[in-house]
């Protein structure tokens, strides 16, 4: 066994064999001169920066004043608009593989940035009511401050609204990066492709498990462990899974989940139901429904 300079000019050489048939079978042979993805890092702390921009004196610096609040907001504005077109014009870049030329790429990147950014007035405001769900739904909570800074499924609701803006606007690894980083910290897994309607509450929240093409309204509350999943998956002519089609449950306004339930398909929970705990579902169940391990009523015809 070789050692010292001759092992590792061995072990590199090895490595660069690996890269060079991993690229050769996935015909990704072309060399842009330099990172070809976004950064983990970067994206990580742009999170983090956006999360102080929307909530300055709760999740921002333990220093800043209110006098100091606005020139706080603008000049991270600024740091943040730089570093997310850095990002986005390498996920596009990536997406584009060389098609278009790369002062094009990054001023899609910017137009795109903005019309994000453009949005954090409006995101805000729909957190507040997220806060306000969670503060409401809990008679634990003492304060909506004690929400907004210490409850997993607000911290996680804050980061897919963040994801679900990146999802739509076509930039899905940005996306993952942000939920996965959400779904590390907190152990609630909601794929960026998820739409959530208004006033949303994750009480406790480990374990939960929302699917990329699950629709949920407003004002629906869910607890530990509960899944909004897929019964099966398609497979194209050559076997492999068929992506984005619809298969992840439709949730109406005002459902509660309690913890353990498990709903898999593309299946309707009608508005005003109540799914009892560690209850399989895997067909839809008509408004007011009550459903239990033991027994299922309901109000109104059978969907």
């Amino acid at each position: 066994m070789p050692s010292g300079k001759r092992l590792i000019d061995k072990i590199t050489g090895e490595l660069r064999l690996a890269r060079h048939d991993w690229r050769e079978r996935q015909g990704r042979e072309l060399d842009l001169g330099s990172r070809e993805l976004p950064s983990h890092k970067a994206v990580h702390q742009t999170v983090d920066t956006l999360c102080a921009i929307l909530f300055p004196m709760r999740l921002g610096p333990p220093d800043l004043t209110k006098e100091r609040e606005d020139q706080f907001v603008a000049y991270m504005l600024g740091n943040v608009e730089r570093e997310l077109v850095n990002q986005v014009a390498l996920e596009l870049q990536y997406l584009d593989r060389g098609q278009q030329d790369l002062v094009a790429l990054r001023e899609q990147a910017s137009d795109q940035v903005g019309k994000l950014l453009a949005q954090l007035s409006a995101l805000r405001r729909q957190l507040d009511e997220d806060v306000l769900a969670a503060y409401h739904g809990d008679p634990a909570a003492t304060c909506v401050d004690e929400v907004l800074i210490s409850y997993p499924g607000v911290e996680a609701i804050i980061h897919h609204r963040i994801a679900h803006g990146f999802y739509r606007a076509g930039l899905p690894m940005i996306a993952r990066i942000i939920a996965e980083k959400a779904h590390s910290a907190t152990g609630i897994d909601i794929h960026p492709g998820a739409t959530i309607g208004r006033s949303f509450f994750i009480d406790h929240g480990t374990g939960v498990v929302v699917g990329e093409t699950a629709i949920l309204g407003d004002r629906v509350r869910i607890y530990q462990n509960v899944t909004l999943g897929a019964v099966r998956f398609n497979e194209d002519e050559t076997g492999a899974l068929t992506k984005g089609e619809p298969r992840h449950p439709i949730v109406d306004d005002d459902v509660v989940i309690y913890a353990g339930a498990t709903i898999l398909g593309r299946i309707n929970i009608g508005r005003g139901s109540v799914i009892g705990g560690n209850v399989w579902l895997t067909r839809s169940v008509p408004p007011e429904s009550r459903v239990s391990q033991a027994s299922v009523t309901h109000a109104g015809p059978e969907l």
